[in-house]
């Protein structure tokens, strides 16, 4: 497949079937991913991987408890909450990607980048190995309940997580507006 054709094609996968997503190929597709570019090969990643039942069960779990913590979910029937719960751990696997963030702006800025075009990376070989993923910023993330329970650590920065798993079906592409449109030419 080619490159152009794999960006056009790769959509973000929010239903996952229940086949289980092997380490090694997260392994496998990290080593790849890791290429992105990166100023001074600072490398400002590192990553926690979720795969395991256990694992999926403590995520969700800390999930709902940073969520109520931020007042997202406390309101919620605990009905609901168990609904939420168990979709979550439903999640075949989670890669955490963690930065570290540089005291100096310019640094941070770039390192932010590159982990962005690693995420990038990943997503789109996933895509080659019919892996599906979905990259998620909700808020949580930044919950101090959420960070000191994945094991954060000061002057670092959880830039997302990929939820992945296999999937059944293909979501249809929505339209995007033609690079002319927002091109301006000196």
């Amino acid at each position: 497949m080619s490159i152009a054709r794999t960006i056009r094609e790769r959509r973000s996968i929010r239903a996952f079937n229940r086949t289980p997503v092997p380490q090694d190929l997260v392994l496998q597709l990290l080593n790849d991913a890791v290429w992105a570019p990166n100023h001074g090969l600072r490398e400002p990643w590192r990553f926690i991987y979720v795969g395991s039942a256990e694992g999926r069960e403590k995520l969700a779990t800390l999930t709902l408890e940073a969520s109520a913590h931020l007042k997202r979910v406390k309101l919620l029937p605990s009905k609901l909450k168990e609904v939420m719960r168990k979709k979550l751990a439903e999640i075949p696997a989670n890669l955490i990607v963690v930065m570290t963030e540089d005291k100096n702006e310019h640094k941070r800025d770039e390192d932010f980048a590159a982990v962005c075009c690693l995420m990038q990376n990943m997503q789109l070989l996933g895509w080659e190995q019919k892996l599906g993923m979905i990259w998620s910023t909700v808020d949580f993330i930044r919950s101090p309940v959420f960070r000191s329970g994945m094991g954060i650590r000061e002057g670092e920065r959880i830039v997302g997580i990929l939820h992945m798993g296999f999937f059944d079906k293909i979501p249809k592409p929505k339209t995007r507006t033609p690079a002319e449109a927002k091109l301006v030419v000196w």
